[in-house]
């Protein structure tokens, strides 16, 4: 019979065996470090609370306090020690401070359990990453805004399953993002107030016996209040899933706006040149310009979709109240929420830095009988034509311009009348892209000046 110490179930990292493997699954340290600061800061305001209600002495409240910062110091200095036996980022901040203070800091877990400990911690780092995110979408929609109000006149094609559609301004496309990111910012902006309710004092998962004020700690660190039912409160994700859904939604809408940078930066588009700070050459190419952080930009929205379903998946069998399973809830969102703002730094260096290509634009705009509509629209309203004999009245003459190897515009009145009489030379002053772009007032529509008014609008909102 073989000896089980060389089987490879028991190799490389588990060669101590089943202890070694129950330790490594068992342990969160690796990752949940990263909530030392949230953790501390909850800690402190605990034992404020504590010796407030009479529960601890102010003496060890005080100890307690100065020697978190102690440690915190130490964690943020890299001089910290992470025990990987002592399983997560609690119970190594707890041991250090005993080490530093002694006795008091055994008074500290009073009052709380690692489940509303934790629940708290990740908690207060997913708001942390909400308003880091809601920078990003301010900065983002400001740099939209910008590139907006500088090209509210350039006129470019707009398009439908990517072939020309009817010309539009380049303000007019900007702005098209600037409402998606709006949104986006209502909805980061949403989730934080929604989930900005405290879970410290649930304890394990009933409250505890201890005559605690979670009021004055859901105050201190900065909740609205406290959350009202502790079995809820320990075993809740949903801000966490939330938090994923949002950055879903938004990693979506950059991931479009990078995939136009894509094609309109390409040799085929030229409508963009991106700055050498967001491209990279090419090691064997060198009339190459390559748009990588776009690129990326546009990959990074698997990871963060994919931690989406991951957390969906962790939560959807667990019953109340906590389970283990929960302490996989974190890395999937640190992962998304490092690769969501770094994607939306990059897309407002981007978009920030990028030149427009204005005469390949408008050379764009002009092609693909982009002011077709505009020509049914004028039989419409100067001929009283019906919309659908209009519209036939249109493929005619564009058959006829292409057959010809001419756009619209270039066709002459009496080839336009012989095929409707009651087309007189007022049809031309729709032809032009400019023309079709400044007509196109309505509300929400791309004329340079109601692209004005919604940069002014939105100026006024961001303030």
């Amino acid at each position: 019979m073989s000896n089980p110490s060389s089987n490879q179930m028991w190799g490389g990292r588990f060669a101590a065996g089943p202890d070694a493997i129950m330790e490594a699954i068992n342990a969160s340290i690796g990752f949940d470090k990263r909530l030392a600061a949230q953790d501390i800061a909850g800690s402190r305001a605990h034992a404020a609370m504590l010796a407030a209600q009479g529960i601890i002495t102010d003496s060890d409240a005080e100890a307690i306090g100065k020697g978190l910062l102690a440690v915190l110091s130490e964690i943020e200095a890299g001089d910290f020690t992470f025990s990987t036996a002592l399983e997560d980022i609690h119970m190594n901040v707890e041991a250090r401070l005993k080490e530093m203070i002694g006795e008091p800091a055994g008074r500290l877990h009073t009052g709380r359990s690692r489940n509303d400990q934790v629940a708290l911690d990740f908690r207060l780092w997913v708001r942390d990453q909400l308003n880091a995110a809601e920078h990003g979408l301010v900065t983002l929609i400001q740099a939209c805004l910008g590139q907006a109000e500088a090209g509210a006149d350039w006129v470019m094609p707009g398009f439908t399953h990517l072939q020309t559609a009817q010309p539009v301004t380049w303000g007019h496309h900007m702005m098209a993002y600037v409402e998606m990111f709006g949104r986006d910012l209502s909805r980061v902006r949403d989730a934080r107030a929604r989930m900005n309710e405290s879970p410290l004092g649930a304890a394990a998962l009933a409250g505890t016996g201890f005559n605690i004020d979670r009021h004055m700690t859901a105050e201190a660190l900065g909740f609205d209040g406290p959350m009202a039912n502790s079995l809820d409160a320990v075993s809740a994700r949903d801000f966490a899933l939330e938090f994923l859904s949002v950055a879903s939604i938004n990693a979506m809408h950059l991931s479009r706006f990078a995939e136009e940078l894509v094609i309109w930066s390409s040799a085929q588009f030229r409508f963009v040149t991106l700055s050498d700070r967001f491209s990279t050459g090419s090691s064997i190419m060198p009339q190459k310009k390559n748009p990588d952080a776009a690129e990326l930009i546009r990959a990074k929205i698997g990871r963060i979709f994919g931690a989406n379903v991951a957390l969906m998946m962790v939560m959807k069998g667990l019953p109340l109240a906590y389970s283990k399973d929960m302490q996989e809830d974190k890395e999937q969102v640190f992962d998304a929420a490092d690769n969501w703002l770094l994607a939306l730094a990059a897309m407002e260096g981007m978009v920030r830095d990028m030149s427009a290509n204005v005469p390949a634009l408008e050379a764009a705009a002009a092609s693909g009988f982009s002011t077709a509509t505009d020509l049914a629209d004028w039989l419409v309203r100067e001929t009283g034509l019906p919309f659908r004999d209009a519209h036939h009245v249109t493929g005619a003459l564009v058959a006829l311009a292409e057959k010809t190897g001419r756009d619209l515009p270039e066709l002459t009145l009496e080839e336009m009348q012989a095929e409707h009489g009651a087309i007189t030379s007022g049809i031309f002053d729709v032809l032009g892209v400019h023309n079709s772009v400044a007509s196109r007032t309505s509300y929400g529509g791309t004329a340079p000046v109601r692209v004005r008014e919604q940069v002014a609008r939105w100026k006024e909102i961001l303030g």
